[in-house]
């Protein structure tokens, strides 16, 4: 049984939120932050990247970092920019991204079930990371965005869902500087409440799309309480977290594709005929973007190419084996490339499908990269899969867009000390 709960939010005026609403913290890096926030001051990342409005050269990690990021949440109550609903909802997230539309629903998730399996991982998480996510809960006494959720739709929950937004106008609404549509719908009928309760009663399981680190800091910092407290209270706020639920046929993951320092000592032509031991190799006459599985793009010398993995390099039956990235690891990065670990080796680089093919071509025309690979989008359905089998994804497998916006709704651990 999946649990939904809903939860007073903490969310901006309506007229406010193109304004305060962000992009998530991990998108961008602190510079692309600040020249963000002096573009805007009302910008989210006032909170989520609270270095970026502190002196440059800052550690990002310092304990006067996640000081501001508190302080700087206190201001928007201080200041009426954002509020806090009198009683708990749930709240209805649309996005569209020119004709791509995903419908979710913002709850706060169950860390029990998180622990338990219930809710369903396929990344491993980094130990400096998880704790950069305690860190800034526990300073923030806030989750400051949500975990991207999905679960195998039911068409009796996506109907009702649309039946509430039809019933209702939009509390916010607004197109970002990305050009994405994000609305909100409030739902604090209890009757309403409850019947949404009900239904995802009946969803076996959560799956994770984007967002682990913050689910595991969420259970770290659940962890803590319990054993400052010296018993473990699953009706404690700091025992859910915030998440935006999308059932998986409105989920859209783009390519992730992959670029590479240099050929690790082969010339162009003994590059091409070493690839050409596991793929079949075409030139392109454009830029080649894969439309089926087990074919990748690749762009070297200015040049596009068509690769085609060979029967019998990868075995068909095993769910992480035959993955478009693990195809291209096992059989072209790893031992023509020399890429041992793509989490730790610094000569390889991911760029997302959002920024189209001319982004590799310009990465390796700059002269910094000397080859790219375009992908096939890895299937949500190849996701759960791996995720019900209880294994591990490849690093930099899936590209979720939209990107869900942080500050549009947050979850408040405690009081921020203000009356609304």
């Amino acid at each position: 049984m999946a649990i939904v709960r809903p939860f007073r939010g903490f969310r901006p005026n309506g007229e406010l939120a193109e304004k305060i609403a962000s992009l998530p913290y991990d998108v961008m890096d602190t510079e692309e932050a600040r020249s963000k926030i002096e573009a805007n001051p009302y910008s989210f990342l006032t909170v989520t990247k609270s270095e970026a409005t502190m002196p440059e050269g800052v550690d990002p990690y310092s304990n006067e970092v996640y000081a501001k990021a508190r302080e700087n949440l206190v201001k928007y109550a201080a200041s009426g920019k954002m509020n806090q609903d009198k009683q708990p909802c749930f709240y209805i997230y649309r996005q569209r991204m020119n004709q791509h539309i995903q419908i979710g629903l913002v709850a706060t998730a169950s860390v029990e079930e998180y622990r338990t399996g219930v809710i369903k991982r396929h990344e491993l998480t980094r130990t400096e990371k998880e704790q950069d996510r305690v860190r800034h809960i526990t300073e923030t006494k806030a989750q400051t965005g949500p975990v991207f959720l999905a679960y195998k739709q039911r068409p009796e929950i996506s109907s009702y869902i649309l039946k509430l937004m039809a019933e209702r106008e939009p509390a916010i609404n607004f197109i970002a500087e990305d050009g994405v549509r994000n609305t909100l719908y409030v739902v604090d009928n209890p009757l309403e409440i409850q019947e949404i309760v009900r239904l995802f009663r009946a969803v076996p399981a959560f799956y994770i799309a984007d967002g682990h680190h913050r689910c595991a800091g969420a259970m770290r910092v659940a962890d803590a309480f319990a054993e400052k407290k010296g018993e473990k209270d699953l009706s404690a706020e700091y025992e859910y977290f915030q998440a935006v639920i999308f059932p998986d046929n409105m989920m859209e993951i783009l390519d992730y594709n992959r670029i590479v320092t240099d050929l690790a000592g082969n010339s162009e032509a003994s590059f091409l005929e070493a690839v050409k031991e596991k793929f079949d190799v075409e030139p392109a006459r454009k830029a080649f973007h894969p439309e089926e599985h087990h074919t990748f793009g690749m762009y070297l010398g200015g040049n596009w190419y068509k690769l085609k993995a060979k029967e019998g390099i990868f075995d068909p039956d095993d769910v992480i084996a035959s993955l478009d990235v693990s195809i291209l690891q096992d059989n072209l990065l790893a031992p023509v490339l020399k890429i041992g670990d793509p989490r730790t080796d610094s000569r390889i680089d991911f760029v997302g499908g959002i920024r189209g093919l001319a982004e590799l071509e310009r990465k390796v025309d700059g002269g910094k990269y000397a080859v790219a690979f375009s992908m096939y989008p890895t299937l949500m359905q190849e996701v759960m899969d791996i995720a019900d089998a209880g294994k591990i994804m490849p690093p930099k497998s899936t590209w979720f867009e939209p990107k869900l916006r942080d500050g549009m709704v947050v979850h408040l651990l405690e009081d921020i000390g203000l009356k609304f």
